[in-house]
């Protein structure tokens, strides 16, 4: 039995993956063939960019933090080291706000644990 390739179904499914691939250059928003390929490729990025963005993240965060301490004579991991030790629980990403946003109440926190 040959493929069908126009009933409803199939008609359906294509409009659909055209669909999703509007915006892509060329024949890979107007082809069925490799607009199905450029899809699956796009959602495959964009999953393993999702975990991604979060390392990239953190990598940020501890970079502010890090550029922070060494104004105030720590380095990053020391000053990590120390907060935990004293029991201050903030994480980094406030940890980084405070530095970029109000630099008198990072210096504080270093100077609570510095002690």
């Amino acid at each position: 039995m040959p493929r069908a390739t126009t009933g409803k179904v199939h008609q359906k499914r294509a409009r659909k993956i055209l669909k999703d691939a509007k915006g892509f250059r060329g024949a890979r928003s107007k082809l069925y063939r490799t607009a199905k390929d450029a899809r699956r490729r796009a959602l495959q990025n964009s999953y393993k960019h999702r975990r991604k963005r979060k390392r990239d993240f953190r990598m940020l965060w501890i970079a502010r933090i890090n550029a922070a301490a060494r104004m105030f004579g720590f380095s990053y991991s020391r000053l990590i080291h120390n907060l935990k030790k004293a029991n201050v629980n903030v994480n980094r990403k406030m940890l980084a706000e405070i530095a970029v946003s109000d630099i008198k109440a990072f210096e504080a926190l270093v100077k609570e644990v510095a002690a």
